[in-house]
Protein backbone atom coordinates (compact mmCIF):
# COMPACT_ATOMS: atom_id res chain seq x y z
CA UNK A 1 0.00 0.00 0.00
CA UNK A 2 3.02 2.19 -0.22
CA UNK A 3 2.23 5.46 -1.89
CA UNK A 4 -1.38 4.53 -2.55
CA UNK A 5 -4.55 6.15 -1.17
CA UNK A 6 -6.65 4.82 1.68
CA UNK A 7 -3.88 3.16 3.61
CA UNK A 8 -4.61 2.05 7.13
CA UNK A 9 -2.39 4.87 8.35
CA UNK A 10 -4.43 7.58 6.63
CA UNK A 11 -7.70 6.00 7.73
CA UNK A 12 -6.51 5.93 11.34
CA UNK A 13 -5.59 9.60 11.15
CA UNK A 14 -9.14 10.35 10.09
CA UNK A 15 -10.84 7.66 12.11
CA UNK A 16 -13.18 10.04 13.86
CA UNK A 17 -13.14 12.92 11.44
CA UNK A 18 -16.84 13.62 11.22
CA UNK A 19 -17.61 17.11 10.02
CA UNK A 20 -20.06 19.58 11.45
CA UNK A 21 -22.62 18.36 8.96
CA UNK A 22 -22.18 14.87 10.28
CA UNK A 23 -22.71 15.99 13.84
CA UNK A 24 -26.13 17.36 12.97
CA UNK A 25 -29.15 15.05 13.22
CA UNK A 26 -29.26 12.52 10.41
CA UNK A 27 -31.70 14.15 8.02
CA UNK A 28 -34.41 11.92 6.65
CA UNK A 29 -32.83 8.69 7.80
CA UNK A 30 -30.61 6.68 5.46
CA UNK A 31 -32.21 5.41 2.30
CA UNK A 32 -30.50 3.93 -0.72
CA UNK A 33 -30.99 5.11 -4.29
CA UNK A 34 -34.29 4.20 -5.89
CA UNK A 35 -32.92 1.38 -8.03
CA UNK A 36 -33.03 -2.23 -6.96
CA UNK A 37 -29.28 -2.68 -6.55
CA UNK A 38 -27.76 -3.29 -3.15
CA UNK A 39 -25.23 -0.53 -2.45
CA UNK A 40 -21.91 -1.39 -0.79
CA UNK A 41 -19.67 1.42 0.49
CA UNK A 42 -16.00 0.85 1.26
CA UNK A 43 -12.62 2.55 1.17
CA UNK A 44 -9.62 0.78 -0.33
CA UNK A 45 -6.59 1.24 -2.51
CA UNK A 46 -6.75 -0.29 -6.01
CA UNK A 47 -5.36 -3.68 -5.00
CA UNK A 48 -7.70 -3.97 -2.01
CA UNK A 49 -10.59 -2.79 -4.14
CA UNK A 50 -9.94 -5.60 -6.61
CA UNK A 51 -10.00 -8.16 -3.79
CA UNK A 52 -13.31 -6.84 -2.47
CA UNK A 53 -14.74 -6.88 -5.98
CA UNK A 54 -13.88 -10.58 -6.18
CA UNK A 55 -16.02 -11.10 -3.09
CA UNK A 56 -18.83 -9.10 -4.71
CA UNK A 57 -18.50 -11.05 -7.95
CA UNK A 58 -18.66 -14.43 -6.25
CA UNK A 59 -21.66 -13.29 -4.19
CA UNK A 60 -23.52 -12.20 -7.33
CA UNK A 61 -22.67 -15.49 -9.03
CA UNK A 62 -24.23 -17.40 -6.13
CA UNK A 63 -27.11 -14.93 -5.75
CA UNK A 64 -28.08 -13.99 -9.33
CA UNK A 65 -31.20 -12.25 -8.07
CA UNK A 66 -29.17 -9.69 -6.07
CA UNK A 67 -27.22 -6.97 -7.87
CA UNK A 68 -24.53 -5.15 -5.88
CA UNK A 69 -23.56 -1.59 -6.76
CA UNK A 70 -20.19 -0.62 -5.29
CA UNK A 71 -19.70 2.87 -3.88
CA UNK A 72 -16.00 3.56 -3.39
CA UNK A 73 -14.98 6.26 -0.98
CA UNK A 74 -12.92 9.23 -2.03
CA UNK A 75 -10.71 11.18 0.38
CA UNK A 76 -12.41 11.92 3.68
CA UNK A 77 -14.11 8.59 4.24
CA UNK A 78 -16.25 9.49 7.23
CA UNK A 79 -17.15 12.88 5.80
CA UNK A 80 -18.35 11.28 2.58
CA UNK A 81 -20.31 8.62 4.42
CA UNK A 82 -21.85 11.27 6.65
CA UNK A 83 -22.89 13.30 3.62
CA UNK A 84 -24.55 10.28 2.04
CA UNK A 85 -26.54 9.49 5.16
CA UNK A 86 -27.46 13.07 5.99
CA UNK A 87 -28.77 13.38 2.43
CA UNK A 88 -30.94 10.28 2.73
CA UNK A 89 -28.69 8.10 0.56
CA UNK A 90 -26.89 5.95 3.09
CA UNK A 91 -25.47 2.79 1.47
CA UNK A 92 -27.21 -0.47 2.32
CA UNK A 93 -23.95 -2.10 3.44
CA UNK A 94 -21.11 0.00 4.73
CA UNK A 95 -17.61 -0.57 5.94
CA UNK A 96 -17.19 0.25 9.63
CA UNK A 97 -14.00 1.09 11.49
CA UNK A 98 -13.45 0.03 15.07
CA UNK A 99 -12.60 3.54 16.23
CA UNK A 100 -15.36 5.44 14.45
CA UNK A 101 -18.40 3.18 14.25
CA UNK A 102 -19.62 4.26 17.70
CA UNK A 103 -20.54 7.69 16.34
CA UNK A 104 -22.72 6.07 13.69
CA UNK A 105 -24.18 3.50 16.07
CA UNK A 106 -25.22 6.02 18.72
CA UNK A 107 -26.97 8.11 16.05
CA UNK A 108 -29.05 5.16 14.95
CA UNK A 109 -27.42 4.81 11.53
CA UNK A 110 -26.48 1.14 11.94
CA UNK A 111 -28.88 -1.76 12.26
CA UNK A 112 -28.53 -3.99 15.30
CA UNK A 113 -27.40 -7.29 13.78
CA UNK A 114 -28.67 -9.18 16.80
CA UNK A 115 -32.11 -9.00 15.18
CA UNK A 116 -31.26 -10.96 12.01
CA UNK A 117 -28.98 -13.23 14.05
CA UNK A 118 -31.98 -14.20 16.18
CA UNK A 119 -33.87 -15.15 13.01
CA UNK A 120 -30.92 -17.03 11.51
CA UNK A 121 -29.86 -19.18 14.42
CA UNK A 122 -27.89 -21.72 12.37
CA UNK A 123 -25.64 -19.00 10.98
CA UNK A 124 -25.43 -17.34 14.40
CA UNK A 125 -24.15 -20.56 15.96
CA UNK A 126 -21.61 -21.11 13.17
CA UNK A 127 -20.38 -17.53 13.35
CA UNK A 128 -19.98 -17.62 17.12
CA UNK A 129 -18.05 -20.89 17.02
CA UNK A 130 -15.68 -19.71 14.29
CA UNK A 131 -15.17 -16.09 15.33
CA UNK A 132 -12.25 -14.62 17.23
CA UNK A 133 -13.98 -13.13 20.26
CA UNK A 134 -11.87 -9.94 20.64
CA UNK A 135 -12.65 -8.97 17.05
CA UNK A 136 -16.33 -9.90 17.09
CA UNK A 137 -16.92 -8.14 20.40
CA UNK A 138 -15.28 -4.96 19.13
CA UNK A 139 -18.48 -4.05 17.29
CA UNK A 140 -20.75 -4.72 20.28
CA UNK A 141 -21.90 -1.49 21.93
CA UNK A 142 -24.77 -0.71 24.26
CA UNK A 143 -26.26 -4.16 23.84
CA UNK A 144 -26.22 -4.04 20.04
CA UNK A 145 -24.03 -5.78 17.46
CA UNK A 146 -23.34 -2.97 15.02
CA UNK A 147 -21.17 -4.87 12.53
CA UNK A 148 -19.36 -8.12 11.87
CA UNK A 149 -15.56 -7.99 11.55
CA UNK A 150 -14.26 -8.64 8.05
CA UNK A 151 -10.47 -8.38 8.40
CA UNK A 152 -7.75 -7.85 11.01
CA UNK A 153 -5.31 -4.96 10.71
CA UNK A 154 -3.45 -5.20 13.98
CA UNK A 155 0.20 -4.17 14.15
CA UNK A 156 3.30 -6.29 14.58
CA UNK A 157 6.98 -6.15 13.61
CA UNK A 158 8.51 -6.87 10.24
CA UNK A 159 12.22 -7.62 10.41
CA UNK A 160 14.94 -8.07 7.81
CA UNK A 161 16.31 -11.57 8.33
CA UNK A 162 19.48 -10.90 6.34
CA UNK A 163 20.40 -7.80 8.34
CA UNK A 164 19.83 -9.65 11.60
CA UNK A 165 22.06 -12.51 10.48
CA UNK A 166 24.82 -10.22 9.21
CA UNK A 167 24.87 -8.32 12.51
CA UNK A 168 24.87 -11.52 14.54
CA UNK A 169 21.68 -10.46 16.31
CA UNK A 170 19.35 -13.20 17.50
CA UNK A 171 16.05 -13.30 15.63
CA UNK A 172 12.97 -12.04 17.49
CA UNK A 173 10.42 -14.46 18.97
CA UNK A 174 8.26 -16.41 16.56
CA UNK A 175 4.90 -16.11 18.35
CA UNK A 176 3.01 -13.81 20.70
CA UNK A 177 3.47 -16.05 23.75
CA UNK A 178 7.26 -16.12 23.27
CA UNK A 179 8.16 -12.70 24.57
CA UNK A 180 11.17 -10.44 24.33
CA UNK A 181 11.67 -7.34 26.46
CA UNK A 182 11.91 -3.63 25.77
CA UNK A 183 15.59 -3.87 26.74
CA UNK A 184 16.24 -6.73 24.33
CA UNK A 185 14.44 -4.86 21.58
CA UNK A 186 16.56 -1.75 22.22
CA UNK A 187 19.78 -3.76 22.23
CA UNK A 188 18.84 -5.29 18.89
CA UNK A 189 17.94 -1.90 17.40
CA UNK A 190 21.27 -0.44 18.56
CA UNK A 191 23.23 -3.33 17.05
CA UNK A 192 21.35 -2.96 13.78
CA UNK A 193 21.82 0.81 13.42
CA UNK A 194 24.78 1.74 11.20
CA UNK A 195 26.48 5.08 10.56
CA UNK A 196 29.08 6.23 8.09
CA UNK A 197 32.29 8.04 8.96
CA UNK A 198 30.48 11.37 9.28
CA UNK A 199 27.95 9.94 11.71
CA UNK A 200 25.11 9.90 9.20
CA UNK A 201 22.79 6.93 9.59
CA UNK A 202 23.00 4.49 6.68
CA UNK A 203 20.83 1.79 8.27
CA UNK A 204 18.17 2.32 10.91
CA UNK A 205 17.56 -0.23 13.61
CA UNK A 206 13.84 0.57 13.76
CA UNK A 207 11.25 2.53 11.81
CA UNK A 208 7.57 3.10 12.41
CA UNK A 209 5.21 2.86 9.43
CA UNK A 210 2.06 3.55 11.45
CA UNK A 211 0.63 6.66 13.13
CA UNK A 212 3.14 7.56 15.85
CA UNK A 213 0.81 8.08 18.80
CA UNK A 214 -1.02 4.83 18.09
CA UNK A 215 2.33 3.05 17.94
CA UNK A 216 3.39 4.59 21.24
CA UNK A 217 0.09 3.47 22.74
CA UNK A 218 0.72 -0.05 21.45
CA UNK A 219 3.96 -0.12 23.42
CA UNK A 220 1.88 0.96 26.44
CA UNK A 221 -0.51 -1.94 25.87
CA UNK A 222 2.55 -4.18 25.98
CA UNK A 223 3.53 -2.57 29.26
CA UNK A 224 0.30 -3.77 30.83
CA UNK A 225 -1.90 -0.67 30.49
CA UNK A 226 -5.16 -0.49 28.50
CA UNK A 227 -5.88 2.83 26.86
CA UNK A 228 -9.06 3.42 28.81
CA UNK A 229 -11.25 2.24 31.66
CA UNK A 230 -13.55 0.64 30.67
CA UNK A 231 -12.95 0.03 26.97
CA UNK A 232 -16.53 0.75 25.83
CA UNK A 233 -18.03 4.08 26.81
CA UNK A 234 -14.91 4.83 28.88
CA UNK A 235 -14.92 7.19 31.84
CA UNK A 236 -11.13 7.55 32.05
CA UNK A 237 -8.17 7.39 29.66
CA UNK A 238 -5.04 5.96 31.23
CA UNK A 239 -2.52 8.41 29.81
CA UNK A 240 -1.69 9.37 33.40
CA UNK A 241 -0.87 5.80 34.43
CA UNK A 242 2.87 5.58 35.29
CA UNK A 243 3.28 2.41 33.21
CA UNK A 244 1.59 4.07 30.22
CA UNK A 245 3.90 7.07 30.46
CA UNK A 246 6.89 4.76 30.93
CA UNK A 247 6.14 2.96 27.67
CA UNK A 248 5.50 6.16 25.71
CA UNK A 249 8.78 7.58 26.98
CA UNK A 250 10.59 4.41 25.92
CA UNK A 251 9.08 4.68 22.45
CA UNK A 252 9.98 8.38 22.13
CA UNK A 253 13.53 7.71 23.33
CA UNK A 254 14.14 5.27 20.48
CA UNK A 255 14.44 8.27 18.15
CA UNK A 256 15.29 11.17 20.42
CA UNK A 257 17.74 9.61 22.88
CA UNK A 258 19.07 6.37 21.47
CA UNK A 259 18.98 7.49 17.80
CA UNK A 260 18.05 4.02 16.56
CA UNK A 261 14.97 5.37 14.73
CA UNK A 262 14.46 8.51 12.65
CA UNK A 263 13.04 11.41 14.64
CA UNK A 264 9.93 13.38 13.75
CA UNK A 265 11.87 15.92 11.70
CA UNK A 266 13.74 13.26 9.74
CA UNK A 267 10.54 11.34 9.01
CA UNK A 268 9.14 14.37 7.20
CA UNK A 269 11.65 13.89 4.38
CA UNK A 270 11.54 10.10 4.06
CA UNK A 271 9.21 7.17 3.60
CA UNK A 272 9.69 4.70 6.42
CA UNK A 273 8.12 1.80 4.47
CA UNK A 274 10.54 2.57 1.64
CA UNK A 275 13.46 2.39 4.06
CA UNK A 276 12.48 -1.11 5.15
CA UNK A 277 11.68 -2.25 1.61
CA UNK A 278 15.11 -1.04 0.45
CA UNK A 279 16.96 -2.83 3.24
CA UNK A 280 17.87 0.42 5.00
CA UNK A 281 15.93 -0.38 8.17
CA UNK A 282 16.12 -3.64 10.08
CA UNK A 283 12.79 -3.57 11.95
CA UNK A 284 9.52 -1.91 10.95
CA UNK A 285 6.34 -1.61 12.97
CA UNK A 286 3.23 -1.85 10.84
CA UNK A 287 0.20 -3.89 9.93
CA UNK A 288 -0.59 -6.51 7.35
CA UNK A 289 -1.43 -3.83 4.79
CA UNK A 290 2.37 -3.47 4.35
CA UNK A 291 2.83 -7.14 3.48
CA UNK A 292 2.17 -6.90 -0.25
CA UNK A 293 4.54 -3.94 -0.56
CA UNK A 294 7.32 -5.85 1.14
CA UNK A 295 6.88 -9.09 -0.82
CA UNK A 296 7.15 -6.99 -3.98
CA UNK A 297 10.45 -5.42 -2.90
CA UNK A 298 13.37 -6.88 -4.83
CA UNK A 299 15.88 -8.77 -2.70
CA UNK A 300 14.06 -8.22 0.59
CA UNK A 301 14.20 -11.17 2.97
CA UNK A 302 11.90 -10.59 5.90
CA UNK A 303 9.75 -12.24 8.51
CA UNK A 304 7.30 -11.06 11.16
CA UNK A 305 7.48 -10.98 14.95
CA UNK A 306 5.51 -9.83 18.01
CA UNK A 307 6.17 -6.58 19.80
CA UNK A 308 8.41 -6.52 22.87
CA UNK A 309 6.93 -6.38 26.36
CA UNK A 310 7.71 -3.76 28.97
CA UNK A 311 8.88 -4.08 32.57
CA UNK A 312 5.45 -3.31 34.02
CA UNK A 313 3.64 -6.12 32.21
CA UNK A 314 2.80 -8.78 34.81
CA UNK A 315 5.06 -11.80 34.62
CA UNK A 316 3.75 -14.57 32.40
CA UNK A 317 1.61 -12.31 30.21
CA UNK A 318 2.00 -12.50 26.45
CA UNK A 319 2.73 -9.71 24.04
CA UNK A 320 -0.24 -8.23 22.20
CA UNK A 321 -1.25 -6.42 19.07
CA UNK A 322 -4.07 -3.92 18.69
CA UNK A 323 -7.38 -5.17 17.37
CA UNK A 324 -7.38 -2.89 14.36
CA UNK A 325 -10.37 -4.30 12.51
CA UNK A 326 -12.86 -3.17 9.94
CA UNK A 327 -16.34 -4.58 9.79
CA UNK A 328 -19.42 -4.64 7.62
CA UNK A 329 -22.61 -3.01 8.85
CA UNK A 330 -26.14 -2.60 7.50
CA UNK A 331 -27.89 0.74 7.31
CA UNK A 332 -30.75 0.90 9.80
CA UNK A 333 -33.11 2.31 7.17
CA UNK A 334 -31.97 0.28 4.19
CA UNK A 335 -34.78 -0.74 1.84
CA UNK A 336 -32.86 -3.92 1.04
CA UNK A 337 -32.25 -5.33 4.48
CA UNK A 338 -32.69 -8.98 3.57
CA UNK A 339 -30.36 -8.68 0.60
CA UNK A 340 -27.91 -6.73 2.75
CA UNK A 341 -28.03 -9.47 5.38
CA UNK A 342 -27.27 -12.10 2.76
CA UNK A 343 -24.28 -10.11 1.53
CA UNK A 344 -22.86 -9.44 5.00
CA UNK A 345 -23.27 -13.12 5.88
CA UNK A 346 -21.41 -14.09 2.73
CA UNK A 347 -18.58 -11.56 2.97
CA UNK A 348 -17.97 -12.20 6.67
CA UNK A 349 -18.58 -15.94 6.40
CA UNK A 350 -16.29 -18.77 5.28
CA UNK A 351 -16.50 -18.24 1.51
CA UNK A 352 -15.99 -14.48 1.52
CA UNK A 353 -13.24 -14.80 4.10
CA UNK A 354 -11.48 -17.47 2.04
CA UNK A 355 -11.41 -15.13 -0.96
CA UNK A 356 -9.71 -12.33 0.93
CA UNK A 357 -7.39 -14.76 2.74
CA UNK A 358 -5.95 -15.92 -0.57
CA UNK A 359 -5.34 -12.35 -1.76
CA UNK A 360 -2.29 -11.71 0.50
CA UNK A 361 -3.92 -8.34 1.24
CA UNK A 362 -5.93 -9.14 4.36
CA UNK A 363 -5.86 -11.27 7.49
CA UNK A 364 -9.24 -13.05 7.82
CA UNK A 365 -11.22 -13.11 11.04
CA UNK A 366 -12.56 -16.66 11.14
CA UNK A 367 -10.48 -19.33 12.87
CA UNK A 368 -11.14 -21.89 10.14
CA UNK A 369 -9.89 -19.54 7.44
CA UNK A 370 -6.86 -18.43 9.44
CA UNK A 371 -5.87 -22.10 9.54
CA UNK A 372 -6.56 -22.68 5.84
CA UNK A 373 -4.08 -23.74 3.19
CA UNK A 374 -5.11 -20.74 1.10
CA UNK A 375 -3.98 -18.25 3.73
CA UNK A 376 -0.73 -20.14 4.32
CA UNK A 377 0.02 -20.26 0.59
CA UNK A 378 -0.53 -16.51 0.27
CA UNK A 379 2.09 -16.01 3.00
CA UNK A 380 4.73 -18.52 1.97
CA UNK A 381 7.41 -15.81 2.10
CA UNK A 382 7.43 -15.88 5.89
CA UNK A 383 8.12 -18.61 8.43
CA UNK A 384 6.47 -17.10 11.50
CA UNK A 385 2.92 -17.49 10.22
CA UNK A 386 1.64 -17.80 13.80
CA UNK A 387 2.24 -14.07 14.29
CA UNK A 388 -0.56 -13.54 11.77
CA UNK A 389 -2.82 -16.49 12.49
CA UNK A 390 -2.71 -15.92 16.25
CA UNK A 391 -2.53 -12.14 16.06
CA UNK A 392 -6.30 -11.57 16.27
CA UNK A 393 -6.54 -13.67 19.44
CA UNK A 394 -3.63 -11.79 21.01
CA UNK A 395 -5.11 -8.37 20.33
CA UNK A 396 -6.24 -5.70 22.76
CA UNK A 397 -8.84 -3.15 21.81
CA UNK A 398 -8.68 0.61 21.71
CA UNK A 399 -11.48 2.66 23.27
CA UNK A 400 -14.94 2.60 21.74
CA UNK A 401 -16.61 5.96 22.26
CA UNK A 402 -18.63 8.45 20.19
CA UNK A 403 -16.24 11.14 21.48
CA UNK A 404 -13.28 9.67 19.59
CA UNK A 405 -13.00 12.58 17.13
CA UNK A 406 -12.40 15.10 19.91
CA UNK A 407 -10.04 12.74 21.73
CA UNK A 408 -7.91 12.23 18.62
CA UNK A 409 -7.53 16.00 18.27
CA UNK A 410 -6.32 16.22 21.88
CA UNK A 411 -3.92 13.32 21.37
CA UNK A 412 -2.47 14.92 18.27
CA UNK A 413 -1.74 18.16 20.13
CA UNK A 414 -0.46 16.64 23.35
CA UNK A 415 1.40 13.49 22.32
CA UNK A 416 3.21 15.17 19.45
CA UNK A 417 5.58 17.17 21.69
CA UNK A 418 6.36 14.05 23.72
CA UNK A 419 7.20 12.02 20.64
CA UNK A 420 9.31 14.88 19.27
CA UNK A 421 11.25 14.97 22.53
CA UNK A 422 10.28 18.50 23.55
CA UNK A 423 8.22 17.33 26.54
CA UNK A 424 8.55 14.34 28.87
CA UNK A 425 5.89 11.65 28.87
CA UNK A 426 4.90 12.72 32.38
CA UNK A 427 3.20 15.70 30.71
CA UNK A 428 0.50 13.28 29.55
CA UNK A 429 -1.19 13.66 32.93
CA UNK A 430 -2.62 16.87 31.52
CA UNK A 431 -3.89 15.05 28.44
CA UNK A 432 -5.64 12.49 30.61
CA UNK A 433 -7.52 15.22 32.44
CA UNK A 434 -8.52 16.96 29.23
CA UNK A 435 -9.79 13.72 27.71
CA UNK A 436 -11.77 12.85 30.81
CA UNK A 437 -13.44 16.25 30.59
CA UNK A 438 -14.49 15.46 27.02
CA UNK A 439 -15.89 12.14 28.20
CA UNK A 440 -17.94 13.93 30.85
CA UNK A 441 -19.15 16.58 28.41
CA UNK A 442 -18.99 15.06 24.90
Amino acid sequence: MLGKPFGRRSLMRGAGALTAAALAPWAGGCASDDDDALTFFFAANPDESAARLRVVGEFERRHPDIKVRVVRSGPGVMQQLSTFCAGGKCPDVLQAWELSYAELATRGVLQDLNDPLARDQAFAAELKADSVAPLYDTFALNGEQSAFPEQWSGNFLFYNTRLFAEAGVAAPPTAWDKTWTFAEFLDAAKALTKRDGSGRVTQWGFVNTFVSYYSAGLFALNNGVPWSTPRRNPTHFNFDNPAFMEAVQFYADLANKHKVAPNASEVQSMSTPDLFAAGKAAIALGGHWRYQTFISAEGLDFDVAPLPVGPSLPHGHSACSNIGTTGLAISASSRHKEQAWQFVKFACGPVGQAIIAESSLFVPVLRSVLASDGFAKAHNRIRNLAVLTEGPSYSEGLPVTPAWEKIVALMDRNMGPVLRGSRPATSLTGLSGAVDEVLRNP
